[in-house]
């Protein structure tokens, strides 16, 4: 009987319109809700019965279902933080998280670090990425982004690199060095710092004598306390002495240290080596580049050593392709490791695990799992989070909408009961 069928189909809508009102109320619930992404429900009719035959045309109708509710994957609004940990992607791409289920992804950035040191979401997923080797070079290896250690080894200088240029204008053996007198017995003194095995830091003074057919000799003398073996009466004392070498138009022709006596005291590794490096001498397959002898001034143009003491952390940053960065208050800066994001073919087919967190799904495809601002994934912007992308205006509209169809389908419903009561009256 049409009455009857009618009645189920009024049925069918009042459930479609109630399930699609729940997404307007989930949308709504989620307004606040870090990286969240509306979704919107999308109605389909149900298959409908002939009138006539089997051709098409004469076919009534027989209700609505939901055919599917798709997130809308819009760029949320993004606002800034105060907590450094706080990361929003700016474009394409979820941020990897691994936990006691498994690989996850999300969007919402607000991480924090743990007291093991891992960086983390607020449930205890644990933040992927591209780790650094203990140089700071980051490779393809992927792990936990974690926290650096608190106290950073302190780490023996192995080399020094200056870049000087020593006065041509000098004249050849016009000074006799002599180590109790120094400065008055060179043609030209600088100053640089070293660390031993311990961290401990030296000032080793260098002084440099010219000498016959554009030869100089170079010495390096710290405070004789530093050095074992140093008697009591002497100010200073002797850890290295070698040449430099140059053309006639002044390049770096060769170099050698012919002395090396780096023994510190207060138990630091004894005989340390420490290379002194001026440039790249021509001697030894270079192109003579570095510290130059031209017709000025001696003067120190830059100079460099690898060796630092002990450190505490005293800053963390990522920058826009989700490096963490870590400095260090003797001065080294490191990187860390590179926050991953995933990219997938078709990130509606995701699936909501809760707690803002996605799985993937057979039909979303697997992720590419790369660096920011590469293949098409967003920028990383630190100190800042992706709000949801709600329109509450809009679902207020939705809402509306829904509660009219809602309503209309109900009074199908009970114009359907009306006409089935007046067939019952019939046979009185």
């Amino acid at each position: 009987m049409g009455i009857l069928s009618s009645m189920w189909t009024g049925i069918s809508g009042l459930n479609a319109q109630g399930e699609g009102l729940s997404v307007v109320a989930d949308n709504i619930a989620n307004a606040n809700t870090t990286g969240f992404k509306a979704s919107r429900a999308e109605f389909e009719d149900i298959m409908s019965r002939n009138v006539k035959g089997i051709d098409g045309g004469n076919q009534l109708g027989r209700g609505v279902r939901i055919g599917a509710i798709n997130p809308l994957l819009l760029q949320g609004n993004i606002d800034n933080t105060d907590r450094g940990t706080d990361l929003a992607i700016n474009g394409d791409g979820y941020f990897q998280v691994k936990g006691s289920q498994g690989v996850s992804y999300t969007r919402d950035g607000s991480f924090t670090f743990d007291r093991n040191g891992h960086l983390v979401t607020k449930n205890g997923q644990r933040v992927q990425g591209y780790l650094a080797d203990e140089k700071g070079k980051i490779e393809t290896r992927i792990g936990d982004i974690k926290f650096p250690n608190a106290l950073v080894n302190a780490q023996a200088t192995k080399e020094v690199n200056l870049e000087l240029n020593l006065d041509s204008r000098a004249i050849a053996d016009a000074k006799v060095f002599d180590a109790k007198d120094p400065y008055k017995t060179s043609d030209f003194a600088t100053a640089v710092e070293i660390y031993d095995s311990q961290g401990n830091k030296h000032v080793m003074n260098l002084f440099f004598n010219k000498g016959q057919d554009r030869n100089w000799t170079y010495r390096g003398l710290v405070d004789g306390k530093e050095v074992e073996g140093t008697p009591a009466d002497q100010d200073l004392a002797s850890v290295c002495e070698g040449k430099v070498a140059f053309t006639e138009d002044g390049k770096l022709l060769s170099q050698e240290m012919s002395v090396s006596n780096f023994n510190f005291t207060n138990g630091a590794k004894p005989d340390q080596q420490i290379k002194i490096n001026f440039g790249d001498a021509i001697a030894n397959g270079g192109k003579g580049e570095g510290t130059k002898q031209f017709g000025k001034e001696s003067d120190v143009i830059k100079w460099a050593q690898d060796g630092s003491s002990a450190g505490t952390v005293t800053n963390l940053s990522f920058d826009d392709k989700g490096i963490l960065t870590v400095s260090y208050s003797n001065g080294k800066v490191v990187d860390l490791g590179q926050v991953l994001l995933a990219r997938f073919e078709n990130p509606e087919a995701l699936f909501k695990q809760g707690g803002n967190l996605f799985k993937q799904s057979r039909d979303s495809g697997e992720p590419s799992l790369g660096g920011a601002r590469q293949a098409g994934r967003g920028s990383i912007m630190s100190k800042s989070l992706e709000r949801s992308t709600v329109d509450i205006a809009s679902e207020f509209v939705n809402m509306i909408t829904q509660q009219r169809a809602f309503q209309a389908n109900a009074k199908s419903v009970s114009t359907a009961d009306e006409l089935l009561n007046e067939v019952i009256q019939m046979k009185r």
